[in-house]
Formats: structure tokens, sequence, C-alpha cells
């Protein structure tokens, strides 16, 4: 984000969205619950596209810091980041998480927000096909593809599939980790 401003304004979108869903968010809205002066919002995002574009662009940002441990990181440091990025987008970090679903979701409908998600997590997966070429994965991409679908698909159980009553811990989320990233890199 290129302004103490834009980052108000996306955090702001991201806050509105994961408590009101995508019908919740507007303008005005945004301008209302930052406190700024009407027209702002629309000052720095003049669509609704580029209101959604920031947001979503905004959580791919506190998301790679979440879950990206050091360049050349040993499986240690792989597995703490996944674990912790993972329980901490069902605890803490939910309403991020919830926020983006939301977006996912509207981006099976519009197009130009698919092409910003999906460049977004382009970039998510090039970093950890990196991580695991580093473990010695023969094949980098595609074991980066798997991790992150097993990723999401924790995520999405605890956050609001069925596991939602029952969130494992961090150390159960550690050890399942370990044993899908050992089955990845056997």
């Amino acid at each position: 984000m290129s302004t103490p401003r834009a980052v108000l304004v996306a955090d702001t979108a991201i806050a509105l969205i994961a408590e009101r869903g995508l019908r919740g968010l507007t303008h005005r809205a945004v301008d209302e619950a930052a406190g700024l002066p009407a027209g702002s919002t629309s000052n720095l995002a003049r669509t609704r596209a580029a209101l959604l574009e920031a947001a979503l662009t905004r959580i791919a940002d506190l998301e790679a810091a979440d879950y990206t441990p050091p360049p050349g990181a040993p499986r240690d440091q792989l597995l703490d980041a996944l674990a912790g990025g993972i329980h901490l987008a069902l605890t803490t970090g939910l309403p991020l998480t919830l926020a983006r679903y939301e977006l996912a979701l509207e981006a099976t409908r519009r197009p130009e927000l698919r092409a910003v998600y999906d460049r977004l997590g382009a970039g998510f997966a090039a970093t950890a096909a990196g991580l695991l070429a580093g473990l010695g994965s023969a094949d980098p991409a595609g074991d980066a593809r798997r991790l992150l679908r097993w990723c999401e698909g924790v995520v999405f159980h605890t956050a609001a599939g069925a596991g939602h009553a029952d969130p494992p811990a961090p150390a159960a989320l550690r050890a399942d980790a370990a044993r899908y990233l050992d089955a990845l890199l056997a």
C-alpha cells in the first residue's frame, strides 16, 4: 500500500467485509468506519472493483508476513511458519480469513478480481516452491500446489466448515504439517 490512508481504507474494507459480508462494503461505509471525510475512499479507490482489489492486496500482504519463513529456512522454521500462520488465521486473524473467503467467492463472478486473486496466489505458490526446493523436493512447483491446498483445506474446514467447533491446537497443526511435509518430500 502506498500511503497510510490507503492502508487505513484497505484495513477498514477488510473489517467491514469480515463483519458484514460484501453487501455491507460501500465507499461510504468505509469512510464512516474509518472516520474519514465523505468521499475519501472514492478518491483512493474510484470503483467497487478497485476497493475489492485494495482489500485483497492488503490481505495478501498481511498473510505473506504471517506464513513466510526467512529465505533458505530449514524444515523446522517452515513447519513453525505453517503451523503458526494457520493457527493465526483461525484465531486472531479470523476476520482476515473470512474476508479473504468472501473475496474468493466474489472472484468467481468478477474476472478482474479473479485475475488479481490468481496473481497474488501465484506469488504464494512461487515462495512455497522455493522453500520446498531448498528442502530437496523433486517437484517443487507440484509440491507447493499440494502444500497450499492442504493449508487452505485446514483453514477452510476450521474457519467456515464442519471443523469450526473443534479448532486444532498449534502443536497438532505442527505435527500434521510435519506429516504432510514428510510425505511430500519422501
